[in-house]
């Protein structure tokens, strides 16, 4: 019986301040939100000092989001 949906979203590809909406209820998902409103940090992964993957679970849908693409703050990782 499943009834959590897993997505994968690639920071990458997503324009602006890193804001998105639930792939699965269209509920949005901000960076700056630390009230655990809208969802909630599951797991974090790191690969050596950094940040290599979030999983987050929406509070509104249930779904699970494992967030990549996290890079290291420089000029040149900007486009």
């Amino acid at each position: 019986m499943k009834h959590d949906q897993v997505f994968k979203i690639n920071l990458t590809k997503i324009e602006g301040s890193g804001d998105f909406a639930c792939p699965n209820c269209g509920v949005m998902i901000s960076p700056e939100d630390e009230t655990e409103n809208a969802y909630t940090i599951l797991e974090t992964k790191m690969k050596k000092e950094f940040l290599e993957e979030l999983i987050i679970h929406c509070n509104r849908c249930g779904s699970r989001i494992h967030l990549v693409g996290f890079l290291p703050s420089s000029p040149s990782s900007l486009k």
